[in-house]
């Protein structure tokens, strides 16, 4: 029984963060262990702020967007 909450509030939490536009950092972490083992992993702070910069610019160069 458990399991089976943590599971939902781990769902549930996911999808809140999806719904305001902040990226999952476990996916990330379980596609890179998959996907790309021998490149280092950016630390949760690190990948916040890039996915962050991605979504809205602000990078040096890049012009600033909200939407």
């Amino acid at each position: 029984m458990a399991g089976l909450l943590h599971s939902l509030s781990k769902g549930l939490q996911q999808t809140a963060h999806l719904m305001v536009g902040m990226p999952d950092y476990d996916n990330y972490l379980r596609h890179m262990a998959e996907k790309h083992p021998e490149l280092p992993v950016m630390s949760r702070e690190a990948f916040f702020r890039e996915r962050q910069q991605a979504r809205y610019g602000g990078g040096k160069g890049s012009p600033v967007r909200c939407c």
